[in-house]
């Protein structure tokens, strides 16, 4: 994540949250995730395009930006 983070820096805003603290529990239902790591993409407007869990595909990340 840190070098999918690094690379695309300028086009990608990564938020991490832990699932452990306040922030993370209250997400959590709202988002629908149960699991982690839970990697979920949105677009520009805060649609959902597509999640994964456990290993991020790089390769999709950089064709969903293009």
């Amino acid at each position: 994540m840190d070098g999918i983070e690094q690379e695309y820096r300028d086009r990608l805003l990564v938020i991490r949250l832990n699932v452990q603290e306040t922030v993370g529990r209250e997400l959590a239902p709202v988002y629908g995730f149960e699991y982690t790591p839970t990697f979920i993409f949105f677009d520009a407007q805060g649609s959902e395009i597509w999640r994964e869990v456990g290993t991020l595909d790089a390769q999709r990340v950089q064709e969903s930006l293009e």
